[in-house]
């Protein structure tokens, strides 16, 4: 079961996609049941170019499951320790929303599909975070 990252879908939404966005087309196809937050669903969406583009993105969501924390107080603090243990360590990740992906990954026991180093950083300081 995979969690997929804003970057995966930009990636899968694009003219030429790269690896990432191939695999993604890969998981879509097959049933390997595929997880979202709505934090991932509100990035991508306020991507879009015209009222036509986020239609279109939109039906990419409703096949998929919605990881919604059962304790979004626990989920939040956890995402906050990641983000302050990675800084810690020297790093301070680009975005919190991406602490909290993470962190929903690791909630849900789902690995994370994406296309952003910030992830693989993260996967240092939190091995138990498994990355795709």
């Amino acid at each position: 079961m995979f969690l997929v990252d804003t970057s995966a879908w930009i990636e899968f939404g694009s003219r030429q996609p790269r690896a990432v966005g191939k695999r993604l087309r890969a998981l879509i196809d097959s049933d390997i049941a595929i997880f979202v937050t709505g934090t991932i669903v509100q990035e991508v969406l306020q991507g879009a170019r015209d009222e036509s583009h986020f239609q279109r993105m939109r039906t990419w969501f409703a096949p998929h499951r919605i990881a919604t924390p059962e304790h979004a107080f626990n989920t939040h603090a956890a995402a906050a320790s990641l983000y302050a243990r990675c800084r810690w360590k020297g790093f301070t990740p680009r975005s919190s929303n991406d602490c909290l992906i993470a962190q929903i990954a690791l909630d849900f026991d789902l690995t994370l599909l994406h296309d952003d180093s910030d992830f693989e950083k993260m996967a240092k300081v939190e091995p138990r975070l498994r990355l795709a």
